[in-house]
């Protein structure tokens, strides 16, 4: 590796370089101010650094790490109550519970590092890697062991940067696809979207549409955020504790911190029958990318009124109105969402555990990691 190069790391978003944002152009997601949101008011069980890349004085790369404590959770996800459930949730406690991501465990996609033109993708993935082990080494002197290092969410293409000697022993797996809705170039309105689909699925639209017609929904201010933040609370806590898997939850004012700090950027809407909140949904609009956040929602009335299919038919008119290229749907539903016209995008990653006995065993350790999905494609466009 170049010894030009070499890194710094920051434990919060007032010690970071002037010029950072220079190379955050890429994603919102490494800005000053998503960092400062996390800084502020990211999971009770996750602790975040900052990774400023150098080569001599330069800043030529950035990158998000984020310390997981899973034993700070009081589960993994209740939905699934099975004995391979039971079997990966004794894994995690005793051998895979203190996890060090280089990336955003939050999001999908390639949200880990963003370089400046030119620069080396290999070599600052040889950077990075030096980074995680001086962070294994600076929880190590808190006490802290570090069971697993894992690098996230990457392409197809984005992946083959990763191979380099050093992370020869890392083993590289495949999770739940990234859901991606592409936008047509020729849609104008959500009309337009509406008349590219089959019939079966412009009725399914219609059902959808019918079911909801006693739903209001609202864009909420940072106002109202703050004084429906209890029951909007309660709404994400009920999905989250309900996924299959969990590996944090958000605080009570996550949604009032990240509208403080991205006011029109960060989109929040409400839906009600009556004065009652029944659901929201977040939105952030990052470049020409729409990209999908947490939501929440009743489930008896989600059931009845098919409120989360209504939720990304609204997505879908907004970005199109708006003149978004794409919109990132994420994983999990991953059937309900390619039948909105959502498409998988394969997702790669790369694990490794600081026990060698233990790190061989990970191709078969790591199906108890990784809940399988089964699930059927759907195309809803003629």
């Amino acid at each position: 590796m170049n010894s030009d190069y070499s890194f710094t790391i920051y434990q919060n978003t007032t010690q970071l370089p002037a010029n950072w944002d220079d190379l955050a152009i890429s994603t919102i997601f490494l800005s000053k101010k998503y960092l400062e949101v996390l800084e502020k008011s990211s999971p009770d069980n996750m602790i975040c650094h900052f990774i400023g890349i150098f080569e001599n004085e330069n800043l030529i790369g950035i990158s998000l790490s984020q310390f997981l404590d899973l034993n700070k959770l009081e589960s993994f996800g209740g939905r699934d109550k099975c004995v391979k459930t039971k079997i990966r949730d004794l894994v995690f406690k005793n051998f895979a519970s203190q996890v060090l991501v280089l990336g955003n465990n939050m999001l999908t996609g390639q949200n880990s590092y963003a370089l400046a033109n030119g620069i080396n993708h290999k070599k600052a993935v040889q950077v990075l890697h030096n980074a995680a082990n001086n962070l294994k080494a600076i929880f190590a002197v808190k006490g802290i062991k570090v069971h697993i290092i894992t690098y996230k969410d990457f392409t197809n293409e984005e992946i083959k940067n990763f191979a380099v000697p050093e992370l020869k022993n890392e083993y590289q797996f495949s999770t739940q696809p990234n859901m991606i809705f592409s936008i047509n170039e020729n849609w104008k309105t959500e009309q337009d979207y509406i008349d590219s689909l089959s019939k079966k699925y412009r009725d399914q639209y219609k059902r959808a549409r019918k079911k909801a017609v006693c739903i209001e929904k609202r864009k909420l201010s940072l106002e109202e955020i703050i004084s429906l933040e209890k029951e909007i609370y309660e709404l994400y806590y009920h999905v989250a504790k309900n996924a299959p898997f969990n590996t944090f939850f958000l605080p009570r004012d996550h949604f009032r911190v990240f509208k403080k700090i991205f006011k029109d950027k960060f989109l929040f809407y409400g839906y009600f029958i009556g004065a009652k909140l029944i659901g929201f949904n977040t939105l952030i609009k990052n470049g020409k990318v729409m990209d999908t956040y947490f939501l929440g929602y009743d489930d008896g009335i989600q059931r009845e009124n098919m409120l989360y299919l209504n939720m990304l038919y609204d997505m879908i008119a907004y970005s199109i109105n708006k003149n978004f290229d794409e919109i990132i749907f994420a994983r999990t539903a991953l059937e309900i969402k390619s039948s909105v016209g959502a498409k998988p995008v394969k997702m790669y990653g790369l694990i490794s555990h600081s026990n060698k006995l233990i790190n061989s065993f990970m191709p078969k350790i790591f199906k108890y990691l990784e809940p399988e999905t089964i699930w059927q494609q759907r195309n809803p466009f003629k």
